[in-house]
């Protein structure tokens, strides 16, 4: 006889479904009747309504891994390989995964067991098959986004960080320096501090020495140097929880799809539905900008949606702006433009494609992007030097900004 176990997914703190784990490493999601029948009911992800506005009840069961929507909860790589074994439960168990990581996932989202539930017998055996690795393609952006740790943490009263014992209420998301790619923090902190520069939405910042954050897991408090510290924009300062979902569940695809099952055009149908002109221009400003620093990480699970209401989304505020080019040399952009990937072909003809299939006003997309070059050159000029990047980052990006054909064109 197969164990069977619940967990309860609740939303704000309220009960609104149940995941289920029935054998053979199954699980299914369903929603509570109150959740379905309350007219006032706060969003949970826009995969769970359909073209008519309806919310969708019925799910298909999957094995070992969760429904995407919230596979994409738990971390990713190496964070997630680390976490699983400092809880006891094998990584590709996602069931038991997010039971053990439930208490502080993104967004407003909790879940907890229901009553006394068994622990599967399967959560900690080897799974039967080898999930489907990444795609060689893609191979160097898994390397870059996994090589830096990432743990929610607390501002104390030194002006440190303290990571919490058991990775609960943290205001802060600590990402510590990679062993790999040099001083992947400082770049980090560069950027957005430029991004801010030109007016995009971007939560409070900053760069901390690592020896001055607190409770770090055992061997990690070997690492030197920097660590970048980011705002958590889905918490509130009376502990409360704001909702957030990435493009990757608005989409309802794993994180191993994040870089090919949707494009920025896709994204932007999105936003103009549920949003408005005002977050298309940022949609287009960020766009443009991780052109001109030449990100190429931007993927699904880069962009988010935020529930300021409990209802209607809006662009959440960015984040994991990082120079890519300066470790992948020729890196290109990790979603399609419209038509194309390479940095050098974001050029008028391509937001001309871009602006008729995703049916947005060309004027304002063109508008934004000659404005966010402007800003950007401006910027960029005056502050490279006083920016704390490598002197290879800062050369990397004025050799990149020179071939780009969109700030030699006119709009």
């Amino acid at each position: 006889m197969h164990d069977i176990s619940f967990l309860t997914v609740l939303l704000y703190g309220q009960p609104i479904g149940t995941l289920s784990h029935v054998g053979h490493d199954q699980t299914l999601f369903s929603f509570n009747e109150s959740y379905i029948h309350d007219s006032n009911r706060p969003t949970l992800g826009l995969r769970f309504k359909d073209a008519f506005d309806q919310l969708l009840i019925d799910f298909k069961p999957h094995r070992m891994k969760l429904m995407p929507f919230f596979s994409n909860l738990l971390p990713e790589g190496p964070l997630r390989r680390y976490l699983a074994s400092s809880v006891g439960v094998h990584a590709e168990r996602e069931f038991s995964l997010l039971w053990a990581l439930g208490q502080d996932l993104p967004g407003a989202i909790t879940v907890v067991p229901s009553d006394t539930q068994p622990w599967p017998t399967e959560a900690t055996t080897l799974p039967s098959r080898t999930p489907r690795q990444s795609t060689e393609d893609h191979a160097l952006h898994f390397s870059l986004a996994g090589v830096q740790l990432k743990f929610s943490a607390m501002m104390n009263v030194r002006g440190g960080m303290t990571i919490p014992a058991h990775g609960v209420g943290g205001h802060w998301i600590v990402k510590l320096p990679s062993r790999e790619f040099s001083h992947v923090p400082e770049n980090e902190f560069s950027m957005m501090t430029l991004a801010k520069s030109i007016g995009i939405n971007v939560p409070d910042i900053d760069l901390v020495d690592v020896r001055a954050i607190d409770n770090l897991p055992r061997g990690i408090e070997r690492l030197e140097g920097k660590a970048f510290v980011i705002r958590r924009f889905d918490r509130k300062e009376d502990n409360g929880a704001v909702h957030i979902e990435d493009f990757a569940q608005v989409f309802d695809v794993y994180p191993t799809e994040k870089y090919s099952k949707a494009n920025y055009r896709n994204l932007a149908t999105v936003i103009a539905a549920e949003s408005g002109l005002e977050d298309i221009a940022e949609l287009i400003r960020r766009i443009t900008f991780n052109v001109l620093i030449g990100n190429g990480d931007m993927h699904l699970k880069n962009w988010s949606l935020i529930y300021p209401d409990r209802r209607h989304a809006r662009l959440s505020p960015a984040y994991d702006f990082v120079s890519t080019i300066a470790y992948i040399p020729g890196d290109r952009s990790a979603l399609k433009f419209s038509r194309t990937k390479e940095f050098s072909g974001y050029t008028i003809d391509e937001l001309n494609h871009f602006v008729a299939k995703a049916a947005l006003p060309r004027k304002l997309v063109l508008d934004v992007v000659q404005e966010t070059i402007a800003l950007f050159t401006e910027h960029w000029g005056k502050e490279k030097k006083h920016l704390p990047m490598d002197q290879h980052v800062r050369t990397t990006i004025d050799t990149h900004l020179a071939a780009l054909p969109i700030l030699s064109t006119a709009i």
